[in-house]
């Protein structure tokens, strides 16, 4: 689900502009949406042979 901020901190803004620059923080990102995505993914599998 995506959430739209109501009111945008610019502090906040700038640090994830240099955030997703950095290969590092990206392939961190992308691991953990990886892991979430591999448990729902899991559970919903064992959710459905119930």
């Amino acid at each position: 689900m995506v959430r739209i901020a109501k009111e945008t901190d610019p502090i906040k803004l700038e640090e994830l502009r240099e955030k997703i620059h950095d290969e590092k923080y990206l392939a961190l990102a992308i691991h953990q949406l990886a892991q979430i995505l591999s448990t729902e993914i899991v559970e919903i599998d064992e959710e459905s042979k119930s």
